[in-house]
């Protein structure tokens, strides 16, 4: 299993953080791939496969913790990226939400 579970939308309350300049004051740290829970249930395969996948957005996925459960809201893309290269653990910027 390469993630926690996968879901479709976001459970979370919005958080204000928006654009590549919002996520840029949350620096990035280490996550496992199997305590992530998706917010999408389909890839775009073009940008799973593109060279420059990140060339206009941010490096780093971008992830939610709620209630102790961490949501991958952006990256999914680089996260089965670094499944298929058999590593675990990949960075990612994490925002962490009150409850």
């Amino acid at each position: 299993m390469i993630f926690k579970a996968v879901h479709d939308g976001r459970p979370y309350p919005d958080h204000g953080h928006v654009t590549p300049r919002d996520w840029a004051e949350v620096p990035p740290r280490q996550v496992r791939l199997d305590e992530l829970v998706t917010t999408k249930t389909t890839l775009d395969l073009e940008a799973l496969l593109a060279e420059d996948s990140t060339f206009f957005g941010d490096l780093f996925p971008h992830v939610v913790v709620w209630n102790e459960v961490m949501y991958l809201e952006d990256g999914l893309h680089r996260a089965v990226r670094t499944a298929l290269h058999q590593r675990s653990i990949l960075h990612a910027r994490v925002l962490v939400l009150d409850d």
